[in-house]
């Protein structure tokens, strides 16, 4: 279901799609058939070109925000985990931010900025960073006093070494299983900010911008928030099972 999905959107041009800012006033709010699969919005666009295209924009946020929370967490995590200095500090200024709800503080970032991906990208990323750390942070502490460890540093190992050499590899299974939860929450948020007019600019074909037009003539034309929500729905779902399929398969125990 996720590479199809991932397909559709990489390759939108080719999918009998149109053009997605396409107005045609005179076919506003049509309903499903066969010029227009999921019918047309209250500007006469094509609902179904919208949608897959949209599809790019939030696999894009999705997928960034989960590289640049794991690259960011874990560089930071693996310092915090090792110095217990450092620990005690840091991560009382983590415990600070998970104290927030993810989507307030990105509602909150997002008024200090331009609404655009990018600053998207930079509100969701920042709330998923103490979540990340705390899941390195916890294997690091375990892997610390480890044998493989002491044995690195009496044979003069220096610290960046050990961290990269010896407690780095262990942590790719739980980071990979965390990758696709921030994936999966980063789509979700990024349509709850388009959603509240705060999040894609309204010009961009997103599943939260379709479905933010789409609210006032939801009595009129359902199917404009209905294909959307489907596929975002559908989207969240996919990555969370391939998660929970990697937290199975990799778990040794």
């Amino acid at each position: 279901m996720l590479v199809l999905i991932a397909v559709s959107g990489l390759s939108a041009p080719i999918w009998w799609t149109g053009d997605p800012f396409e107005m045609r006033p005179s076919e506003r709010l049509t309903a499903p058939m066969a010029g227009h699969w999921f019918g047309t919005d209250n500007f006469g666009r094509d609902v179904y070109t919208r949608t897959i295209y949209g599809t790019r924009v939030s696999l894009f946020v999705g997928t960034t925000v989960a590289i640049l929370s794991l690259l960011i967490g874990t560089t930071l995590g693996l310092v915090i985990g090792f110095y217990r200095r450092l620990d005690a500090v840091m991560m009382r200024v983590m415990d600070g931010l998970m104290a927030i709800p993810a989507i307030l503080l990105a509602l909150a970032l997002m008024a200090l900025m331009k609404a655009s991906v990018r600053n998207v990208i930079i509100a969701l990323v920042i709330p998923e960073i103490p979540r990340v750390i705390r899941v390195v942070r916890a294997s690091v502490l375990s892997l610390r006093e480890h044998t493989m460890v002491e044995g690195a540093r009496a044979l003069g190992a220096r610290t960046p070494r050990i961290l990269a050499r010896y407690m780095l590899p262990a942590l790719v299974a739980p980071l990979i299983v965390q990758a696709t939860y921030v994936c999966a929450s980063a789509i979700l948020f990024e349509a709850y900010l388009s959603f509240l007019g705060a999040g894609t600019p309204p010009h961009i074909p997103s599943w939260g911008n379709i479905m933010a037009e789409g609210k006032t003539y939801v009595q009129l034309a359902f199917w404009i928030i209905l294909f959307p929500g489907l596929f975002l729905a559908l989207t969240v779902l996919a990555v969370n099972l391939v998660g929970d399929g990697l937290r199975e398969t990799l778990d040794v125990r």
